[in-house]
Order: C-alpha cells, then sequence, then structure tokens
C-alpha cells in the first residue's frame, strides 16, 4: 500500500468536538494563568490572595505539563523538534509491529479462540437463523442467484463437451450390468420387491377395468367375421373376468405359485447379471446403442439448456415464488440440528479444528498485514487519524491536569503554612 493511500480523515463532526474541546482546555490555563498574574500583583495588599496565587501557579504548571504530554503524542510542541515528540508520527513503524504482535498473541491465540467459540454456540447459533423461513428463503435466493451468474459466465460448447466427453465416457467405462444387479438385491432385500408386486397388480387391474372398451374392440377386430356378437361379448367377459380373478387372487394370496414364480425369475435375472458373461455383455450393448441412439445425443444437448434455464427462473422468480425445496430442506435442517445435542456438539467440534487450524497458518500472516500495511501509512495523517479518534479524550488529560495540579498546590501552600 502506498504511503498516499490512506487520506486525511475528513469529519466534520469529530473535528468539531476536537476543536471545542482544545478550547475548553486551554481556557481553562488561560483562566489559571489570568488569576495567577493578579494574585500575584495583589498579593502585597491581600496577603489572603497566596493561597489563591499557589493554587493558580500549580494549575498552570499542571495543565502546561498535560498540554505538552497530549501535543508530544502526535507534533512537535509549537513546531520545536524536541526528542521524544511527534511519538506516533516518529514511530509510527514500530507501533504498527508491536500492534500486530499484540493481536496475533492476545486475539489470534488458540485459547483465546477456543473458549470464545465455546461461548458462541456456533452450530446452535447457525441452525436456528437457517430453521427461519425467512433466511433460509434468503440463502436459496443468494445461492440461485450467485450460480445463474456463474452459469452465464460458461460456454455452451463447453459445458456439452464436459457432457458428451467426460460424463458419456464415463457411463462407457462403467459396466452397467452388476450396477443394476447390486440395485435389484437391495429391492428385494426384506421382500420389498413383493410390494412392487402388489403395486404393479394394481396398476394392471385398473389398466384392464379402464380399458374394457378397447379390449372388446380388439376382440371384435380379430374374431372371424362369421362369429355372433353375442360370442365375441362372451370371449370378452371371460378374458376381463378371468384376468381380474386371476390378479385378485395373486392379491390376496402371499403364497400365490405366481409370487413364487416372480422370486425365482428375479433372482435368477439378479444372478445372470452378476455372473453371467453372455447377459452382461448384452446389457453393455444396450448401454451403447442407447448412448449412440439420436434421442439420448438430443437428450444430452438440451439437458444443459433445460437446466439453465430453470436456474435463471429460479433466480428471477425467488423473491416472490412460494418457498420451494431448497427452502424446505433448509428449514428441516436447521430443525433437524437444533433437535440433536451430539450433532451439534461435532459441528462446533469441526469449527473450532477449522478455527484452530487457520489461527496456526494465518496468525503470523496477520501479524505482518497490520505492520506493513501501518508502515505504509503517511505518519502526518497517521498522527492526523488517531488524534481525530482519541484527541477529544485526551483532552480532558489537559483539564484535569489543570484542576488537580490546582488542588495539590493549594495542599502543599496550606501544608507549608503548618509547618
Amino acid at each position: 500500500m502506498a504511503a498516499s493511500s490512506l487520506q486525511p480523515l475528513d469529519d466534520p463532526v469529530r473535528k468539531a468536538q476536537l476543536a471545542r474541546m482544545k478550547r475548553r482546555a486551554s481556557g481553562l490555563l488561560v483562566i489559571a494563568s489570568v488569576v495567577f498574574i493578579a494574585a500575584r500583583l495583589l498579593e502585597h495588599r491581600y496577603p489572603w490572595l497566596a493561597a489563591i496565587r499557589a493554587t493558580a501557579e500549580a494549575a498552570m504548571v499542571g495543565g502546561l505539563a498535560d498540554w505538552f504530554a497530549v501535543t508530544a503524542l502526535f507534533r512537535h510542541p509549537l513546531g520545536i523538534p524536541i526528542p521524544h515528540t511527534a511519538i506516533i508520527a516518529v514511530r509510527k513503524d514500530q507501533i504498527g509491529r508491536v500492534l500486530g504482535n499484540f493481536v496475533q498473541k492476545h486475539f489470534l491465540s488458540r485459547d483465546v479462540l477456543a473458549q470464545k467459540l465455546a461461548t458462541l454456540r456456533v452450530a446452535e447459533q447457525l441452525a436456528k437463523w437457517i430453521s427461519d423461513p425467512e433466511n433460509a428463503a434468503l440463502v436459496a435466493r443468494h445461492a440461485a442467484t450467485a450460480l445463474a451468474s456463474g452459469v452465464n459466465t460458461l460456454q455452451d460448447d463447453d459445458v456439452q463437451a464436459l457432457i458428451d466427453g467426460v460424463l458419456a465416457k464415463k457411463v462407457r467405462e462403467t459396466e452397467v450390468a452388476p450396477l443394476i444387479g447390486k440395485a435389484l438385491s437391495v429391492m428385494t432385500a426384506g421382500n420389498r420387491h413383493q410390494e412392487l408386486l402388489d403395486q404393479a397388480i394394481k396398476l394392471v387391474a385398473r389398466a384392464v377395468d379402464d380399458h374394457q372398451d378397447a379390449i372388446r374392440a380388439k376382440i371384435e377386430e380379430e374374431a372371424p367375421w362369421w362369429i355372433p356378437n353375442l360370442v365375441e361379448d362372451k370371449i370378452h367377459q371371460k378374458i376381463v373376468t378371468g384376468v381380474d380373478r386371476t390378479l385378485r387372487e395373486v392379491a390376496d394370496d402371499p403364497y400365490h405359485p405366481l409370487r413364487a414364480r416372480f422370486d425365482e425369475t428375479l433372482r435368477e435375472f439378479i444372478e445372470k447379471l452378476q455372473h453371467s458373461a453372455d447377459v452382461r455383455e448384452r446389457a453393455e450393448q444396450i448401454k451403447l446403442e442407447m448412448l449412440d441412439a439420436a434421442a439420448i445425443r438430443r437428450f444430452s444437448s438440451t439437458m444443459w439448456e433445460d437446466t439453465k434455464d430453470a436456474l435463471f427462473r429460479y433466480a428471477e422468480q425467488a423473491e416472490t415464488k412460494a418457498p420451494g425445496a431448497i427452502e424446505r430442506g433448509l428449514v428441516s435442517l436447521g430443525n433437524a440440528i437444533l433437535s440433536d445435542p451430539k450433532l451439534l456438539a461435532k459441528i462446533d467440534h469441526y469449527v473450532t479444528d477449522v478455527a484452530m487450524y487457520l489461527v496456526d497458518r494465518y496468525q503470523g500472516e496477520v501479524s505482518q498485514l497490520i505492520s506493513s500495511t501501518v508502515a505504509a501509512w503517511d505518519p502526518e495523517v497517521t498522527s492526523q487519524r488517531i488524534e481525530l479518534a482519541v484527541g477529544r479524550d485526551l483532552q480532558y488529560i489537559r483539564i484535569n491536569g489543570t484542576l488537580v495540579g490546582g488542588l495539590v498546590g493549594l495542599l502543599l501552600y496550606w501544608l507549608g503554612m503548618l509547618i
């Protein structure tokens, strides 16, 4: 940072307050001086003025001493380059180094940060914040806006190349048959595939019932012309009734032979997917045919556009639309964390570990940053900034020095009289 980068602080309020306090402190010193001169001139006529003269004299000494001390912090008193004055300007670099070391040792220490993080309960506060629907919507909105901005900078051709190249290549290199076999094994665990069969039976029964007219029309179309309509109706009725009865029997009987046959067929299929070379080879052929199909290529080309358009729409409507899956998910996450004390403790421990790592890694850099930044400041401007920040309070030192000096002077006068 260049020295000229730190400009004088343009704060009219602080400047006015500092000037007002300087006038008060100087005015009190002037009053003490006037009283001293007057008392000294009239003391021979009015001896009792000796006490007032001693008080005013000590007040002058105290006020002048404190004026010198306060002024010496920021500049040379009366412009005279007295040694050990203009301390801030002269020792600016040293002050920066001391400040950096002070921050490093007393603010960026492991013990201080660990104790502070323990009292903050970061995980609990964060979970409470996220569980608020308004905050969850705010996070989702900003995340969507940031993602939309990032997506807008990407080249469509590059993303398409990623989809067609990296992802498609990964799919081509992955053998699908064992994966399908493992997925089906998970589905069949605990007899869950029978639940799927029950749902399939319900769907078939509903389809037969909803499409009786189509079945009747198909029978009429396929039957010879010489078969009477009455016979066709009987055939239709037999088919519909037989299918419905069979489906109902399978649905009501957990030990129906069809269920056993379904189990056996599914087990054999899973076994072939995982261990049969012919089946695995055929699965790979089907996979490659699908990847090379025109429909899949069109899907690949439109997937990015659809994703990008959806993200843009979400970002544009995030402020007006009702809470969506992202917002509800964040709220649920916050509530779940709050209801799990062990998870809260784990998150707090993780936050503390991260903070400790950052402290150990960067505390030296922070100290160096403070030192180098202060060293780059202009000395005169630095003095002006610090004086505007604390100079008003320092003027009370001058006022107190004048008043306390006067009281001490009076006390010493009376002690001298008593002795």
